[in-house]
């Protein structure tokens, strides 16, 4: 493939505006992949001369939002509270002589045909349907209504694994079958134990323009301590909560730290001018936030898509801070209404790949390197002579639709390698247009490859999504408290 490369550009260098080295990795990035392409075209025989699919680079900067709110996907649940290692998910199975249980570790992947239909439904719809299938089985097989009538009807994670070896011909389809019923369990316990549908709709609010900081300190307030109103600690807690405010607060509290953080750092996206307010100091008091949990916050400052001199007294910009909106980033998108609740948020990004496969990407956010106007002419001549010092690149190139062929890499770390989705589509979606190739410098999020795989069929165009990591919440938080914010060089960046 030989890609028309697209990227998210710095803001226009002037007087009036401070343009950092991190604003400038995407446009270094475009720069040594062009270089690259420059030299693959005369020394590799038949590649293609002209532009055969469309390469998008951005970073974090375009969405700090999808990297910390709760996605309610199968997939993005899984990840987000089940602690796995990777893609590896550890089940507690019957041992084989019947008297006790042993774990088992098992990838959740796309070779297991039941995650593949459910990775991306709403946590919900998966339950549904996993019910749904094992009514189905039962009610084919006599043997597994046998069993089912001895146990009372009862069709729990356990029974379904003693149906195991009661009828060891359907082992693998109930050991399937079973995981996943076991996994859906747990997370609707962690969604009930942890209030998680409180907190998904106040961050969905947040970011709709539903609810604001009224709503937010509310919220905190509210959630700040549970009474247990039991006959057995009743006189206990009025004690506690009279006498012994903060000890009281301290121990009992229904929502997590980490569930108040990530809901703070959605409110200083949307509002980066009041976090560092009376109010901001007010909310994290409320919240119970430690100086770590809020090194997450003030670190967001570090992956905004630019500063500016007006904003220089305090205040962090983000760059959807643009549009001025006083409340919210993100609208309601028509015609894609959805049975569940909870499923209104989508990602920057889904919106950009739709403008990408129209062409229609903001020409002042968004420039093409084979433009001559790119901005990649005016500033970044020095960084092509570091990164390909003997190849320049090559001035212009005619927008042509070509064949072409792409040398796919391995299985990633992540198990989530381009051909766990291009396995997957059809040969006539391959014919229909120029793949879509996107990259996502600083982590990509569950919801964006969510967002590939339904643009995929809708579009029918193939659309691989790069990063330099798939980050869950947790992961991209602690990643957060860790970033310098001392400014880079621009030998720095190296690539």
């Amino acid at each position: 493939e030989f890609p028309r490369v697209h990227y998210r550009v710095a803001r226009t260098i002037d007087a009036s505006t401070l343009t950092t080295l991190r604003d400038l990795v995407p446009t270094k990035l475009a720069a040594s992949v062009w270089n690259c392409l420059a030299r693959y075209k005369s020394i590799i025989p038949e590649f293609p001369q002209t532009e055969t699919c469309e390469l998008l680079i951005v970073d974090r900067s375009i969405d700090q939002i999808a990297p910390v709110i709760h996605e309610w996907t199968y997939d993005a649940m899984c990840h987000d509270l089940l602690s796995m290692d990777g893609n590896k998910y550890v089940q507690e199975v019957p041992n084989t002589s019947g008297s006790g249980t042993e774990k088992k570790e098992v990838l959740l992947e796309d070779h297991d045909p039941i995650w593949f239909e459910l990775r991306d439904v709403h946590v919900a719809d998966a339950n549904l349907r996993l019910h749904e299938k094992m009514r189905d089985f039962i009610s084919k097989n006599k043997a597994a209504q046998l069993h089912q009538a001895r146990t009372n009807g009862e069709l729990s994670t356990k029974e379904l694994q003693k149906m195991v070896q009661a009828l060891p011909q359907y082992t693998d389809q109930i050991d399937k079958l079973s995981l996943h019923v076991e996994i859906a369990e747990k997370l609707f316990d962690i969604i009930k134990e942890e209030h998680l549908k409180d907190v998904g709709q106040l961050e969905q609010d947040l970011v709709f323009g539903d609810a604001g900081s009224k709503e937010v300190i509310d919220f905190f307030r509210t959630h700040q301590v549970i009474i247990n109103w039991t006959t057995t600690n009743k006189m206990l807690v009025l004690i506690l909560s009279r006498y012994h405010t903060d000890m009281f607060e301290d121990l009992i509290q229904d929502i997590s730290r980490e569930n108040k953080l990530r809901l703070l750092m959605i409110y200083a996206a949307i509002n980066p001018e009041k976090i560092q307010s009376e109010k901001g100091a007010k909310l994290m008091q409320l919240a119970g936030l430690s100086a770590d949990d809020m090194i997450a916050v003030n670190n967001m400052r570090c992956i905004c898509a630019h500063e500016t001199k007006k904003s220089s007294k305090g205040g962090f910009p983000l760059k959807f801070e643009i549009r001025k909106k006083k409340r919210g980033i993100r609208k309601e998108r028509i015609g894609e209404e959805s049975t569940w609740t909870l499923s209104r948020f989508y990602p920057i990004l889904e919106d950009l790949i739709e403008k990408l496969s129209k062409g229609e990407l903001p020409k002042d956010e968004y420039h093409c390197m084979s433009d001559p106007s790119s901005s990649f002419r005016g500033i970044s001549s020095s960084m092509s002579a570091r990164t390909s010092p003997a190849h320049q690149p090559a001035q212009s190139m005619r927008s042509r639709r070509t064949g072409g062929t792409w040398a796919r890499p391995r299985n990633s770390d992540d198990g989530y390698s381009s051909d766990s989705v291009l396995k997957h589509a059809s040969s006539d979606m391959r014919k229909l247009g120029r793949r879509l190739f996107i990259f996502v410098v600083g982590g990509a999020t569950r919801s964006e490859l969510r967002a590939v795989h339904k643009l995929s069929s809708k579009l029918k165009r193939e659309i691989i999504l790069g990063s330099s990591s798939l980050d869950d919440p947790p992961k991209f938080i602690t990643k957060l408290k860790m970033m310098s914010n001392e400014e880079l060089s621009l030998d720095d960046l190296q690539i």
